[in-house]
């Protein structure tokens, strides 16, 4: 199982992992950790990340960049035509009235969702996270802003399941930071002490949230959070571009917005400065080379006069840290730190505002950048069974109220509840009990839509089915259950009909009156206060059923009650006729079917035409990299060989083979920059194929002109030592004096048929040219090498016969003491005889992150 967190930000995306030993953020194939989140369209395939990202000028109209936040979101809505109008490509409305991208792909027009734009950046991360940990990816954790709604949720998780992603949980982004924090501090109160709390705050480059978290040790619970979706790192860019474009048109008559990319680039210089100035506080200049009609421009800008320029964005983080306190209902003094991430953040007047705000110093002891990606990398390693992790639970908030409506059966009134209050735990689960003879439908929906940055303030309809009247003709009983899951998605998940059915049974059996159904109003929803534990979901998150019924009433157990053993059996003896047995009723919850509509909701069909084609494009991506291998294979080696025979090479190629040579790497450039520049993969496979013809001979022979005297120094010092061990035995030395005549004869009659070899060899080879072909391979050398070791060493390294020592007379009585504690220490091993110990069963290492 993997465990992976991704951070899917709005600018920039990060991948962390877990390994044994603890949570790493990993780079990609760029060495950088940070993978801009931009997707651009060409005409052979796709780039993603890094790369597209160097396209964002050349290719603007077919790169997409800041799309996070269209998901969800109908083509109509507010805030995508505002953002369109921001944008270079082309946004469009889909069929299902949601946001499409229209963008140039395989030189046709192509109408991407959201969904699947989004689809391509995760497949890129999973894809990073596979070749850092060297096997395939499926389980993860991903991170949303906390202020998402259901429909921009579902959408995430569609986005995943187009890639074939398991996402365990959609972790809200504050949430994961809160996690990277607690989970390593040693330094928290006890469970039954007061609790910590700590402010975390994060300003990316497209919104602002802010959180207050109770810590006890082994435990995080979110208490509030606010935020403002449109406050990020990208307002402080816009005024400077706002202020720049003002500036060049005053000083160079340039009307920068009438050209897109003389705007992008524009963006990206001062976000640039922006930067620059959040370390600096003298003057930065801005130039841009070639910046419209080739004119270059310049200009300059302080720190003073950028805060002064943002005095009213800076201004406005005010608002969301109020609403936190109104939450909480705590005051400044109750606060034990500030903890900030986010890019945003390092700009000092939004650290020096916040630090105001609450009258502390901010702490920075977060990665700024990668904290989330931490955060959800450690909650997939607390959800998988591959990694044992410190104990600890979060709990999670409902951001939204959401409540439920449905129509009475005259249709008359409607009724409204609601089922999930602001910041309410999560995830949670509630059940509520309806009476009915028909099917119904209940709609669900955020309780205020001014407190949503969402135009639509409908989750969605359920409409429960096979409700009809029982069999003595009165409403049905149905339980509800409605749920905010570990997602954060609200859903009606299950529904059943309670029913009564007469069993015959001695036992005692929980029976209701059908009186009571018969006095019930049409629904009922009463709390009760039954917490239970939901071990479905991750963590430990409390689940509170309600229902309409309290449990039945216990027996008397007064004396007036109590019926005596005799009292039976007079009973029993009595005139009277015996009393027919009334049957037992036994109550039976069968579930019943819940048809699901949601808004903006992706049909199961259009979802697997997603999969469909997002796997046609992978293996297109695939084909065309194999190309753009191929072809630069061929490009490195002209450049490599045109070096090497006018180098080490010229003494190993003849003349006439180096002018053919020369002129066919001359001819293969000049094709490769013209009519080469875009030829299927097999066309250079075939080109590599005519290089090689004359350049591999050549390189053989500089290669073996290298390894060839060493082969041969190598068997010339073999040959040395088995000749010296046979004078030596003719010598009569007593080191081989155990050696057999024939064996010896076998040694001396291989090193003189290796040694006539191999001086033939070395003949041979001396009366060859470089350039022509060799006499004699490196390979040869050492086959001749193994085969005179084969035959020599086992015979010169035979030990000698062992001598058996004269057997001691002494009888086993007559062995002292001495005698028998060395018998016994031949039976020990030396290593237990020097207290070394050895453990003879494997033992398993614990993983702890923590």
């Amino acid at each position: 199982m993997s465990v992976v967190g991704f951070d899917l930000g709005f600018q920039n995306c990060h991948v962390a992992i877990a390994r044994a030993g603890g949570i790493e953020t990993v780079a990609n194939e760029f060495s950088d950790r940070c993978t801009p989140a931009v997707v651009s369209f060409g005409t052979k395939n796709r780039t993603i990340g890094v790369a597209a990202k160097n396209q964002l000028i050349t290719n603007a109209t077919n790169t997409v960049y800041s799309f996070k936040k269209f998901h969800g979101r109908a083509f109509n809505d507010p805030f995508v035509q505002k953002e369109r109008k921001n944008v270079a490509y082309e946004v469009v409305q889909t069929n299902n009235g949601g946001v499409g991208i229209k963008v140039m792909y395989l030189e046709e027009g192509h109408v991407f969702s959201v969904e699947q734009i989004t689809a391509m950046l995760l497949n890129k991360l999973k894809e990073t996270a596979e070749h850092n940990l060297k096997k395939p990816v499926t389980d993860c954790v991903i991170s949303v802003p906390s202020y998402f709604t259901d429909s921009e949720r579902r959408s995430v998780l569609d986005s995943a399941q187009i890639v074939g992603l398991n996402c365990l949980k959609l972790m809200n982004d504050m949430t994961a930071v809160a996690l990277t924090y607690g989970i390593y501090k040693q330094d928290l109160p006890a469970p039954e002490e007061k609790p910590k709390i700590v402010i975390f705050a994060d300003m990316g480059h497209s919104s602002f949230q802010i959180t207050a978290c109770a810590f006890n040790k082994g435990k995080l619970k979110v208490l509030g959070s606010a935020f403002d979706p449109y406050l990020g790192g990208r307002n402080f860019d816009d005024k400077l571009v706002e202020h720049f474009c003002v500036t060049f048109k005053t000083k160079y008559k340039l009307d920068v917005k009438s050209k897109i990319r003389a705007l992008l680039r524009l963006y990206q210089e001062c976000e640039k400065l922006k930067k620059l100035m959040s370390s600096n506080s003298t003057d930065i200049p801005l130039n841009i080379e070639c910046f419209m009609n080739d004119i270059d421009v310049s200009g300059r800008m302080s720190r003073l006069e950028f805060e002064t320029l943002c005095a009213d964005i800076i201004q406005r983080i005010d608002a969301p840290m109020h609403s936190l306190m109104e939450q909480i209902q705590l005051g400044v003094e109750d606060i034990g730190s500030v903890e900030i991430v986010g890019g945003a953040t390092r700009i000092p007047a939004v650290k020096e505002r916040i630090a105001k705000f609450f009258g502390k110093d901010v702490s920075t002891t977060l990665n700024a950048d990668e904290a989330v990606a931490r955060g959800c990398a450690l909650q997939c390693a607390i959800l998988s069974p591959a990694f044992k992790v410190r104990e600890f639970s979060v709990t999670d908030i409902v951001p939204y109220p959401i409540s439920l409506k449905w129509s009475t059966e005259a249709d008359e009134i409607e009724g409204i509840h609601e089922v999930f209050n602001r910041n309410h735990a999560a995830p949670f689960s509630k059940v509520l009990t309806f009476y009915r003879k028909n099917p119904f439908q209940l709609e669900a929906f955020y309780t205020d839509p001014t407190t949503i940055p969402y135009p639509q303030p409908k989750i969605g309809q359920f409409v429960v089915q096979n409700i009809s009247t029982t069999k003595e003709g009165e409403k049905a009983k149905v339980k509800v259950k409605v749920r905010v899951n570990a997602h954060g998605i609200f859903s009606v998940s299950t529904a059943s009909v309670v029913e009564k059915v007469e069993v015959e049974d001695t036992e005692d059996q929980f029976a209701e009156s059908s009186q009571d159904v018969r006095n019930q109003d049409m629904y009922t929803v009463e709390e009760d206060k039954n917490v239970q534990q939901d071990h479905a979901e991750a963590g430990t998150q409390p689940q509170v059923q309600t229902d309409g019924h309290p449990p039945p009433p216990p027996k008397p157990t007064s004396d007036e009650h109590k019926v005596t053993d005799t009292e039976k059996v007079n009973e029993k003896k009595s005139d009277k006729p015996p009393e027919a047995k009334k049957p037992k009723i036994k109550v039976k919850n069968v579930e019943v079917p819940i048809e699901a509509n949601f808004v903006l909701q992706l049909g199961k069909d259009l979802l697997n035409m997603y999969i469909e084609n997002e796997g046609k494009m992978i293996l297109q991506d695939k084909l065309e990299k194999e190309r753009n291998d191929a072809k630069n294979a061929v490009e490195e080696y002209v450049y490599e060989y045109r070096d090497r025979l006018s180098g080490p090479y010229s003494k190993f190629i003849s003349e006439e083979d180096h002018r053919q040579f020369s002129e066919l790497l001359t001819a293969t450039e000049n094709w490769l920059y013209e009519d080469g520049e875009d030829q299927p993969r097999q066309v250079y496979v075939e080109k590599l194929e005519q290089l090689k013809k004359f350049g591999s001979p050549a390189h053989e022979r500089y290669r073996e002109s290298e390894e060839r005297p060493k082969a041969f120094e190598e068997l010339g010092k073999r040959l040395q030592h088995y000749a010296k061990i046979v004078d030596e035995y003719k010598y009569q030395n007593e080191a081989y004096l155990h050696i057999g005549t024939v064996d010896m004869e076998k040694v001396e009659k291989c090193v003189r048929e290796t040694m006539e070899w191999m001086n033939n060899a070395m003949n041979a080879q001396a009366k060859r040219q470089l350039n022509q072909n060799l006499a004699v391979y490196t390979h040869e050398i050492k086959a001749q090498r193994s085969s005179l070791d084969s035959t020599c060493h086992r015979i010169v390294t035979q030990p000698k016969p062992k001598v058996e020592s004269p057997k001691s007379e002494k009888p086993v009585n007559d062995m002292n003491h001495e005698d028998i504690n060395s018998e016994k220490n031949k039976t020990v091993p030396p290593s237990q005889q020097n207290g070394e110990c050895h453990p003879c069963e494997k033992q398993t290492i614990d993983m702890d992150l923590a």
